[in-house]
């Protein structure tokens, strides 16, 4: 076996010679297996290191990511030679549960029958072969049947299911001089088509293994499980494709209404708690188009549309942090204070607010701004925090100041779904609930700052074209 360890004594020297277990302190992290009798080791534990981009990590650089040393300790005396490979994990989280058996293996032991197992052998990229996985050996059989085992496919394939999959299979013994009984490739792809299929190998002209099963399955980490996940059905965010899920039939329900109050119909759509590719940074305040540039998304249809395509980019992550959008839309509100233009915020959430102290005073400081906040919360939560931002029966307040006027207004979506399936009437009644206080928010605003409407447009009078004008004369097909 190999014990892997680095570090320094507590003077700063180096590692002291030990008189029995190799010298250890904090910076140990690992041995590997014990394999008995052999002067030629392939260790099949692996050890996972990080990787720094501002640290020098020599074995990473070297060569084909091959680092050999020769073995000291016995002075005057050739200890051998260590062998060390490194490869870049993908970022693949998927297990396979296999399940291999035999059938006519040679016999190799002259007393009894053979001691079978099989070796398991991911390709490099330079050509060569890394052990993977070994069997338990079956004894004294012709025709093993080895049990099932799960390896994580990073480990078979590095994620590329193409990948060459070598396995050797050898009669076992004692004095661990292991008898070659053949070998067979495959890939993970092609063991992957066989879930619901026997799939044989032949090793020799009459040894076959045969694959009797082969259960993909996905690891679940612990964040998977507190952030969602839009492919499954449980997932508020799920994209089923026979009817729309909450967050989009509240944001229907709304912006048909509300985009007919606009004259151009281009919304900025944003996102808020999500990792974003391609380095993983969370953020709360990312275009939902994936273009910062231009976020604009033409009108409620082309919202939706983005909002799925985001979907199926980013990683949906928590916390929840409401201030950064809010804070967003303020920038802009800020810049048209004149009643010329006034800025209305849906925000769709399912979660506890975060950064409630921050939300908190985002919304006082756009009290006195031409916009009004939406809030539909989604999901069986409490929703005690966005109650709290209503403010109808007490203004909210931060450090002491209080908002100027009541800009927000929130609903629960659960509370407008009809039990009979009438979609269509309960978003009609969220609509009607979460705009009914719009009107009356934007008239303190113009009023409180003697903002006085506009002259009306001149009254439309149509115009009396030529006889021999080409609009007259042209064909015009209509749809």
């Amino acid at each position: 076996h190999v014990s892997l360890n680095c570090g320094r004594d507590d003077e700063g020297g180096e590692n002291p010679p030990s008189t029995s277990l190799p010298y250890c302190r904090d910076f140990s992290f690992g041995r590997t297996e014990v394999i008995d009798n052999t002067l030629n080791p392939d260790f099949v534990r692996k050890f996972i290191l990080d990787y720094f981009f501002e640290e020098r990590q020599n074995l990473l650089g070297s060569l084909g990511s091959r680092l050999e040393k020769p073995l000291i300790g016995i002075p005057g005396k050739k200890c051998g030679t260590i062998i060390v490979r490194a490869e870049e994990l993908s970022n693949c989280r998927e297990s396979v549960m296999l399940q291999f058996c035999g059938n006519k293996l040679d016999k190799k032991d002259f007393f009894g029958k053979s001691d079978p197992f099989l070796v398991f052998y991911r390709s490099n990229e330079d050509g060569s072969y890394t052990i993977c996985h070994k069997t338990e050996v079956v004894k004294n059989t012709l025709d093993p049947v080895w049990q099932a085992f799960k390896i994580p496919v990073r480990a078979l394939c590095n994620g590329d299911y193409d990948r060459s999959i070598k396995v050797e299979v050898y009669d076992w013994d004692r004095d661990g001089g292991h008898d070659f009984i053949g070998e067979f490739s495959t890939s993970y792809r092609e063991m992957s088509r066989s879930q619901s299929q026997f799939h044989i190998y032949e090793v020799t002209n009459s040894f076959l293994v045969t694959l009797l099963s082969c259960l993909v399955d996905t690891e679940l980490s612990f964040l998977d499980y507190i952030r969602g996940n839009p492919s499954q059905p449980t997932s508020l965010h799920y994209m089923s494709p026979y009817q729309l899920n909450d967050y989009a039939m509240a944001l229907r329900a709304v912006g048909e209404i509300i985009q007919d109050y606009d004259s151009d119909k281009l919304f900025p759509a944003l996102g808020f708690g999500a990792k974003l590719p391609p380095d993983g940074r969370v953020s709360h305040e990312f275009p939902l188009n994936g273009n910062p540039q231009n976020p604009y998304c033409n009108g409620i249809d082309g919202v939706l549309e983005a909002y799925y395509q985001s979907l199926k980019s980013v990683r949906l992550y928590g916390p929840t942090h409401f201030s950064p959008v809010i804070n967003h839309v303020a920038r802009y509100a800020s810049a048209v204070t004149d009643g010329s233009q006034y800025f209305i915020l849906l925000i769709i959430s399912d979660g506890v607010i975060t950064d409630m102290a921050q939300t908190k005073e985002s919304i006082v400081n756009a009290a006195s701004l031409p916009m009004s906040i939406i809030i539909v919360g989604v999901g069986p939560a409490e929703f005690d925090e966005m109650i709290e931002l209503d403010g109808d029966e007490e203004r909210i307040s931060s450090q002491g100041r209080y908002a100027e006027r009541d800009i927000v207004q929130f609903v629960p979506f659960r509370d407008y779904i009809d039990r009979r399936g009438n979609h269509i009437l309960s978003m009609a009644r969220l609509a009607k609930e979460v705009l009914a206080e719009i009107p009356d928010q934007f008239l303190s605003y113009m009023r409180t700052r003697g903002i006085k409407p506009g002259p009306l447009p001149p009254p439309y009078t149509p115009c009396v074209l030529p006889a021999n004008h080409p609009l007259l004369t042209r064909r015009v097909s209509r749809i």
